[in-house]
């Protein structure tokens, strides 16, 4: 018997995914904590808020070596990188200063994974935690970008909550707009994680219907045929009680001859 070699490689990965799991979500949770805390606290002594910095550096970095040893591990790496690029730009792109926001955004993936694991068939559990954690964290960018910046409307937190709430519904009121770069940045990426929402959802209830229409045709199709062999049997059971009618069938000249009296 031919063992798979590719196998080997897949089961590591799986083994190693399910191993790290837990600890990355804890990290993206970590992650969240350590970034919003100099946000909400703009008083916040410099010591805590580069302690800070440093911790969401160093877990950003162990996002990076989750990363590096899936792509080690994965069988087909070419396959691996061509499936999580945008994984792999959301890691690279922090980088660069301006794009350290995009941080958030491996955040987002880990938990939305996460959540899609734990939530798997609940629809509604897992489209309320992924929207409010885009939500918050979008709420987390804007106000990190927007409250020192000229002419923003966007000063606090519950303004930028209430920003981010008008904007993934796509309702949005226009008393609170971003107004730099980053900003608009980080509400195109809300519109689209709102957008993305809806269509999931709408998919989702589309593909319930079809399957619950298919299920009742099906069962239809099943009491049809049972019907049938119910008639089936009772002919058979019809036919081994009366003999005779089985014999002459339903031809009268034949029930006729076998009326007339033996003479």
């Amino acid at each position: 018997m031919q063992v798979r070699t590719d196998a080997i490689p897949a089961d590591r990965a799986t083994r190693w995914e399910r191993l790290t799991a837990l600890p990355l979500t804890f990290l993206s949770v970590m992650f969240l904590v350590v970034y919003a805390v100099p946000i909400l606290r703009p008083d916040l002594p410099d010591s805590w808020r580069a302690a800070c910095e440093a911790t969401t550096v160093l877990i950003w970095l162990l996002f990076w070596v989750d990363f590096v040893t899936r792509l080690i591990l994965a069988g087909e790496r070419r396959r691996f990188l061509r499936d999580h690029l945008f994984d792999l730009a959301v890691l690279v792109l922090p980088m660069l200063r301006p794009l350290r926001a995009l941080r958030l955004v491996t955040v987002v993936l880990n938990l939305s994974r996460r959540a899609e694991s734990w939530a798997r068939g609940r629809l509604a559990v897992y489209v309320g935690a992924t929207t409010m954690l885009l939500v918050l964290v979008s709420a987390l960018a804007v106000l990190d970008a927007e409250r020192s910046a000229t002419d923003s409307n966007i000063t606090s937190f519950d303004d930028a909550m209430w920003w981010a709430t008008v904007t993934i519904t796509t309702v949005g009121y226009g008393d609170h707009f971003p107004v730099t770069a980053t900003g608009r940045f980080v509400a195109l990426g809300l519109m689209i994680g709102g957008i993305g929402l809806i269509g999931f959802v709408t998919g989702s209830l589309a593909t319930w219907i079809v399957d619950r229409v298919s299920e009742k045709g099906r069962a239809a199709a099943a009491t049809v045929d049972d019907i049938a062999a119910l008639r089936a049997e009772i002919a058979a059971l019809r036919r081994q009680l009366d003999p005779q009618a089985s014999t002459t069938g339903d031809d009268p000249d034949r029930r006729d001859h076998a009326d007339q009296p033996a003479g």
